[in-house]
């Protein structure tokens, strides 16, 4: 009998099929499967009441040299994380009915991304920013046929990574640097011109700690 969980995963060209699946036996309970909507995060929300809500979307495309992330890089006129590069999301609205629509609707507003191009699949463990958020990652497949339409207000460029770049440890790199006084480490993952750090970069190595060192 396949022991799937022991699948060995070519980092160098991830394959979208054996990742989602694999991605759904190593976290098990940590994924909320079926989509999640308010009611099911009021146990984390009522112990974390300082924390405001916000979701983005992971977005896995599959190419002939394998599965990509679509990210983004944020315009230099933003208010907070200037040109820095992102996963398309934002704030929770009140009137969104949990972190899949609102991931979805961001998506939508930064890169034109239609959600009939957007098949959710998982979503990953809450990541705590140092900034107050609650940042909650939601897994999607992509339809390659997708068209984006980028919202030049908020995001500059719209590019590509391959997975198997961002899922393997040795292009972690552990960064460390002092920030209003203190001193804070966090993640990079440089690709060609593209420095890939901060929130982003950490939400990169939980799931590669959740797919591959479970």
């Amino acid at each position: 009998m396949n022991d799937m969980s022991r699948i060995e995963i070519n980092r160098d060209a991830v394959g979208l099929e054996q990742f989602c699946a694999t991605v759904r036996i190593k976290t098990g309970e940590r994924f909320y499967l079926p989509v999640p909507n308010r009611s099911d995060l009021e146990h984390l929300v009522t112990t974390k009441k300082q924390l405001r809500e916000a979701a983005v979307l992971v977005p896995l495309v599959e190419r002939s040299q394998g599965t990509m992330v679509i990210l983004t890089t944020r315009t230099a006129n933003m208010s907070s994380h200037a040109g820095q590069i992102a996963l398309p999301g934002g704030k929770i609205d009140a009137g969104d009915e949990g972190p899949v629509e609102a991931a979805m609707r961001e998506a939508f507003e930064e890169i034109g991304l239609q959600q009939k191009f957007i098949s959710p699949f998982a979503q990953l463990d809450e990541y705590i920013t140092n900034t107050g958020y609650r940042v909650l990652p939601v897994l999607a497949r992509i339809d390659p046929e997708c068209t984006l339409t980028l919202n030049r207000d908020e995001v500059d460029d719209v590019f590509e990574v391959p997975l198997g770049f961002l899922m393997h440890p040795a292009n972690h790199q552990l960064v460390s640097r002092l920030w209003q006084g203190q001193m804070r480490t966090y993640y990079a993952m440089p690709w060609k011109d593209h420095y890939i750090w901060g929130v982003t970069a950490g939400i990169f190595r939980n799931l590669y700690q959740a797919v591959y060192t479970t």
